[in-house]
């Protein structure tokens, strides 16, 4: 395994940048960056050994520090959305920023990946990675206390890529913590992934409202076009969800939340490239990249050329008490795990 690192610019309050290369014994390798605890590019190989990038990402660290749609960064300090930017705890009111619709969407207007984190690498017996570290203010974003979160990337010569989410907080808080990487199995670039061939570990979705916020009610995938639990091409049924142009959707994933298990499975039927993801999460997001703007905020992706596999807690779990809690109190410690392999059929 080899770590290398390199300048890659400095952010608009002159702090420099620093991008990490994670690269195993096949030569196949992970970008990252300590802007935002970004993912950038994975570079693994088709069914003929041709290497390509399958995360979308930004050539230059100038497309990171504006507005995009959040290519490969770490969410926080609550993944998805919040109903009116509202929840109580202990019966204190907490507002926060309203900047989705009427709700609260990935941590507000400066969400995790729009923050410098302490970076620091490491090596272990099979894998090497980097941990990045950011101290979260009381009161930022509108959220009591100060949260210490930490996002550890690890990449093996078996080609998993392993994201660790790990947090402590003074004050007790809500936290959901996800890694928001738009991938395309064909290579970064290549067009539509909506031929990709998916398989989602999950018996359940979530209802939701008119503005994507979850009802409390948990739906059989059968007879929907959520129902992923056989191979199916994640463009077949798109014509099914004219409301949201294609799926953004959070399933529960199959099994008990807190064990690592399996999530999906995406195969891409030209280059053979296959993507497995585990998960100790409860939930998982599937968006099909439903609103890339196709322009240089999404280094030129346009609608459905790529996919997201976003594994989190549930939306809006601050305000439904049936859902698994996203409370973090002090002298606990969040800690998840998601795995991302990569192999070839």
């Amino acid at each position: 395994m080899k770590i290398e690192s390199e300048a890659w610019g400095k952010t608009t309050d002159g702090e420099q940048v620093t991008r990490y290369r994670l690269t195993n014994s096949h030569r196949h390798s992970v970008g990252l960056t300590d802007w935002g605890a970004t993912l950038l590019d994975v570079n693994v190989p088709d069914r003929d050994g041709k290497l390509a990038n399958v995360n979308l990402s930004f050539d230059s660290l100038d497309g990171y520090l504006g507005s995009h749609p959040h290519f490969g960064g770490t969410i926080g300090r609550f993944a998805n959305r919040i109903a009116r930017g509202h929840f109580e705890i202990d019966g204190q009111a907490y507002d926060l920023a309203i900047n989705n619709g009427p709700n609260h969407l990935h941590g507000g207007t400066v969400s995790y990946d729009h923050r410098m984190w302490k970076a620091e690498t490491f090596e272990a017996d099979t894998a090497a990675g980097v941990r990045f570290t950011l101290v979260d203010p009381d009161g930022f974003e509108g959220y009591p206390g100060t949260v210490t979160v930490v996002t550890e990337y690890s990449w093996n010569d078996a080609n998993e890529l392993t994201i660790r989410f790990t947090a402590t907080t003074d004050a007790t808080t809500h936290v959901n913590l996800t890694n928001h990487s738009y991938w395309n199995l064909g290579g970064a670039g290549s067009g539509s992934a909506m031929d990709h061939v998916a398989t989602i570990h999950a018996d359940q979705f979530l209802d939701v409202d008119a503005t994507l916020i979850p009802t409390g009610k948990l739906n059989d995938v059968t007879g929907t076009p959520l129902d992923f639990r056989k191979p199916t091409a994640l463009g077949e049924r798109l014509d099914q969800l004219p409301a949201t142009n294609g799926y953004d959707h959070c399933y529960v994933v199959r099994g008990p939340a807190g064990t690592l298990r399996a999530a999906a499975k995406v195969l891409d039927p030209d280059s053979g490239r296959v993507l497995e993801i585990e998960t100790t999460q409860p939930g998982m997001q599937l968006y099909t990249a439903n609103h890339l703007p196709g322009n240089e905020s999404s280094a030129g992706a346009g609608g459905h050329e790529a996919f997201c596999l976003e594994t989190q807690h549930y939306p809006d779990a601050p305000n439904k008490p049936s859902f698994p809690s996203t409370l973090l109190k002090p002298g606990e410690k969040l800690e998840q795990t998601t795995v991302h392999r990569f192999s070839v059929e």
